[in-house]
C-alpha cells in the first residue's frame, strides 16, 4: 500500500504544481492584466480599500480638464494607488477632448501642450499607457434601460436620428476635415509620447455610427484603424484600446470581427488595453450588458487575447448599475472584475 499511497502524493503534486502558473501569470508583468476605469475626483480610501478586497492590482485612472496632474499630484495619486496595493497601468487626461482640439479650432495648441505634458509626467512616473479617443459631438445612448433588473445603456438608431441627431456646431464637419485635425493632434503628441515611453492607446467610435450630430466619425471600420496605424509610421507607441463593446455593436459591418481584430491588431503587439464588455446584439438597437449577458461569448475573446499574448489590462466598462449602488457602482464592478478573472484563469489555464 506504501508505493500507491506515493504515487497518488505525487500526482497531487504535480497538478498542484500545474495549477500555480495560472495564478501568477494573472499577477506577473508578462500576462494579462485586470484593471478597473476609475474617476480620480472623488474616489475615496473605502472605495480603494474596497478595489484591494476583491483583490484588484491594477487601475486606469481618468482625470478631468483643469485638476492637477503635476508629477508631484500624480505621484502622490500613484502613492495613495500603493497603500491598496494597486498599481496605476494608464492614465487618461480629458484635455484631448475639447472641440478646439478635435475641430482643429483657435486654441487647440495649448490644449495640446497640456497633454503633452501630462505624458511627459506619467512616463516620469512609469506608468506605460494614455488612452484617448477623437469622437466630438458624440451620443453614447438614448436610453437607461432595466435589463434582468440591472439598470444600464441602451442604443436605438431610430430613436437617435428622430429624436437626438441635430448639428452640434455652426457648419458640419466631414470625415477629411476630422482625419486632419486627428493627423494635427498625432503629430504633436506622438513624438513625446515615444520620449517618454508610453503607449498612446486610441479607442474606438462608440457607437460606430459614420456620423453622429453633424460630425463624421472615424474609428467605425477596420479601415479607419488602418489608416491611423499608417499616420503613426508603424510607431510602437502608437495603438489601441479595443472596446470588445463598441466592435461588437458594429457586428459584421466593422470590417473584421472581434476576434480577427485581436489576432490582427493583438498579434502584432499593437493591443495595449481591451474594455471588457458585452452587449444585447448589432446595430441598429443593442442593450449594454455585463459579460455573461451579451450575444458576444467573451471566453472566446479572453481565449483570443491569451492566445495573442496580450499583456495589458482588461477592463469592466460602462458598468451596468445593481441595486444600492452608487459611486463606483461596487456591486457591479465587482460581479464583472470578479467574471473577468475567472475567465482570465481559465484562458492561461487552457493556454498551458
Amino acid at each position: 500500500m506504501v508505493q500507491p499511497r506515493r504515487n497518488f502524493l505525487k500526482l497531487a503534486a504535480l497538478l498542484a504544481a500545474r495549477s500555480l502558473p495560472a495564478q501568477q501569470e494573472e499577477d506577473d508583468a508578462n500576462g494579462i492584466k485586470i484593471a478597473h476605469r476609475l474617476t480620480w475626483k472623488g474616489l475615496t480610501d473605502d472605495d480603494l480599500l474596497f478595489l484591494q478586497q476583491i483583490g484588484l492590482k491594477w487601475a486606469r485612472v481618468e482625470f478631468g480638464e483643469g485638476e492637477d496632474t503635476s508629477v508631484d499630484a500624480l505621484r502622490a495619486v500613484q502613492q495613495r494607488f500603493a497603500r491598496f496595493g494597486m498599481k496605476i497601468f494608464s492614465g487618461v487626461h480629458y484635455s484631448y477632448r475639447t472641440t478646439r482640439l478635435q475641430l482643429g479650432q483657435p486654441g487647440r495648441d495649448k490644449d495640446i501642450e497640456t497633454y503633452q505634458q501630462f505624458l511627459r509626467n506619467i512616463g516620469k512616473l512609469e506608468i506605460p499607457v494614455a488612452s484617448y479617443d477623437f469622437h466630438p459631438a458624440n451620443t453614447y445612448t438614448t436610453k437607461m434601460v432595466h435589463r434582468r433588473g440591472y439598470t444600464t445603456r441602451e442604443f436605438d438608431v431610430e430613436d437617435f436620428r428622430n429624436k437626438m441627431d441635430k448639428p452640434a456646431f455652426d457648419r458640419e464637419y466631414s470625415a477629411d476635415d476630422i482625419w486632419t485635425t486627428y493627423t494635427y493632434f498625432m503629430k504633436a503628441v506622438l513624438p513625446v509620447a515615444a520620449e517618454a515611453h508610453v503607449k498612446l492607446a486610441l479607442h474606438p467610435d462608440d457607437p460606430p455610427l459614420a456620423k453622429m450630430n453633424g460630425v463624421a466619425k472615424l474609428f467605425t471600420h477596420y479601415d479607419g484603424y488602418h489608416r491611423a496605424e499608417q499616420i503613426s509610421a508603424g510607431s510602437p507607441w502608437w495603438g489601441l484600446t479595443f472596446c470588445a463593446g463598441t466592435w461588437s455593436e458594429g457586428g459584421d459591418k466593422m470590417g473584421k470581427s472581434v476576434i480577427e481584430m485581436i489576432r490582427d491588431f493583438g498579434g502584432r503587439g499593437k493591443i495595449f488595453e481591451v474594455h471588457f464588455r458585452n452587449v444585447t446584439g448589432p446595430l441598429p438597437h443593442f442593450v449594454e450588458t455585463f459579460p455573461d449577458d451579451g450575444y458576444m461569448d467573451m471566453y472566446q475573446v479572453m481565449k483570443a487575447l491569451r492566445q495573442a499574448k496580450f499583456t495589458g489590462a482588461v477592463e469592466p466598462d460602462h458598468v451596468p448599475k445593481l441595486a444600492g449602488d452608487t459611486g463606483i457602482l461596487r456591486a457591479g464592478s465587482a460581479y464583472s472584475i470578479s467574471y473577468i478573472k475567472a475567465l482570465v484563469r481559465r484562458a492561461n489555464e487552457e493556454g498551458k
